[in-house]
């Protein structure tokens, strides 16, 4: 009795968390993920009314690197935005991409680690890396790049809010 107990109380649990998830699909997960300075960085310390974008990538692919040297070669058109970008591999990792991008220079990008809890990960059902979000400025969910890494796209619907 005390195991089917157990069953139904996390299947209620699992039940609740999935419709809050769905409710709120659209809006930014509530994150947390650790810096390279070692300091936690949750989604609520992002700055208020400024669009924010949400990269998702791994300090190991070729494709993030890219798109990271293209992110800095514009940098300005970005000023406007938050950006975070959010791993789930090691801080170790995560030290030396900041490092080697000098990403510390750039004060609205935000790199860290979610470790294993993968929360946001699971949250954009995130598959292919990068992956890429624009939320307009109340949080919004606005585009999802998750074949194409359109920096002109970007660029253009960042101006647009």
């Amino acid at each position: 009795m005390n195991k089917m107990i157990r069953y139904f109380l996390l299947s209620g649990m699992m039940l609740l968390a999935s419709s809050i998830t769905f409710s709120q699909i659209n809006k930014v997960p509530p994150f947390q993920m650790m810096q390279a300075n070692g300091k936690v960085f949750l989604a609520g310390n992002l700055p208020v009314g400024k669009p924010i974008i949400i990269i998702y990538f791994s300090p190991d692919c070729k494709e993030c690197h890219d798109l990271t040297t293209e992110f800095l070669n514009r940098i300005n058109e970005f000023s406007t935005a938050s950006i975070a970008m959010i791993t789930n591999m090691p801080i170790d990792q995560v030290k030396q991409f900041v490092s080697e991008f000098q990403l510390e220079k750039s004060p609205n990008i935000y790199v860290g680690t979610e470790g294993d809890s993968f929360f946001a990960g699971r949250y954009y059902r995130v598959g292919r890396l990068p992956f890429m979000v624009l939320h307009n400025k109340n949080g919004d969910l606005v585009k999802v790049y998750n074949q194409e890494m359109n920096i002109e796209d970007l660029v253009l619907r960042l101006k647009g809010l």
